[in-house]
């Protein structure tokens, strides 16, 4: 345990980053979670309007340094060309 003022203050913020971090990436996995479930029931609709909200938040993600930028580019480009492809088919 930290004895020094600066410390504890850095065991403060360090508690903080990681609870605001955790909540950003659970947004972010449940946005992927729907985009997928409505790839996967075929509906372009469905997958349009989730695939907005997936970029969103993945570029959220990036914008606060929680994920990379160019993990976040490199997923909304492989979620994109999976709805393109699904267009398609359609």
């Amino acid at each position: 345990m930290a004895n020094i003022k600066s410390a504890k203050k850095r065991i403060r913020v360090i508690d903080k980053k990681t609870a605001r971090n955790a909540r950003i990436k659970g947004h972010m996995k449940q946005a992927e979670k729907n985009y997928l479930k409505a790839l996967a029931a075929g509906n372009v609709d469905d997958a349009t309007k989730a695939f907005v909200v997936l970029e969103k938040e993945l570029m959220q993600a990036a914008s606060k340094n929680t994920i990379h930028k160019k993990t976040a580019s490199r997923k909304v480009s492989r979620m994109a060309a999976r709805l393109n492809a699904l267009k398609a088919q359609n």
